[in-house]
């Protein structure tokens, strides 16, 4: 039996995008993907704004939508 391994993503997995719950590690590396590092930086963002951000370096998940605004609205709330 040849199974390869699954490569862990450590980044995405130590950021702090892993503090906001139900976040799932592929919305952590998108976000970082599109060089934003810290929570707050998502203060007052547009998701689809971030989404079509993304398109344009990489194919998009179908989730990612969700993840993103699962983001704003974390970075929003007090």
């Amino acid at each position: 039996m040849n199974q390869k391994k699954k490569k862990v993503d450590y980044i995405a997995l130590a950021s702090p995008f892993m503090r906001i719950p139900r976040m799932k590690v592929s919305g952590a590396r998108a976000l970082l993907d599109l060089g934003i590092k810290e929570i707050f930086e998502l203060k007052g963002r547009d998701p689809n704004s971030l989404l079509a951000d993304y398109s344009k370096i990489k194919k998009p998940d179908a989730d990612l939508l969700g993840y993103f605004t699962l983001a704003v609205e974390f970075a929003d709330s007090d």
